[in-house]
């Protein structure tokens, strides 16, 4: 049996299935668009959400996620301008919330399995 944290809340935008999520407001989720969002799971939203939909979305567990970009088995991952997962790789000193970790590698317009768990990373 998968063991998930699930959680809903209201949509504040249109939020696709699969794509990472932040907080807008309190009990209010938005899709994220940038590795600096802090991001809170990945919406669970099969056919989407509209601004004052419910919308269902994984705090914790594995969860599908559509893909942006290439990444590795077990590489910590974070939103692009899409909510897709890429690599999480900030600059030098920058930071990057991550959101999971993949568990098989993918690229770009794969459906693809994380484990998600946020964090923050900082670039060396």
């Amino acid at each position: 049996m998968d063991r998930l944290l699930i959680k809903t809340a209201t949509a504040g935008g249109s939020i696709a299935h699969r794509r990472f999520v932040k907080f807008s407001a309190d009990g209010t989720i938005v899709q994220a668009s940038a590795a600096t969002d802090l991001i809170v799971g990945v919406s669970d939203c099969p056919n989407g959400a509209v601004t004052g939909e419910r919308a269902d979305y994984i705090l914790l567990g594995i969860a599908e996620i559509d893909i942006g970009g290439t990444v590795a088995r077990g590489a910590f991952v974070t939103s692009d301008a899409n909510g897709k997962a890429v690599a999480a790789a900030p600059a030098s000193g920058a930071n990057a919330v991550t959101a999971g970790q993949m568990r098989v590698s993918a690229v770009g317009g794969d459906i693809a399995e994380i484990f998600v768990h946020t964090g923050m990373m900082q670039g060396a």
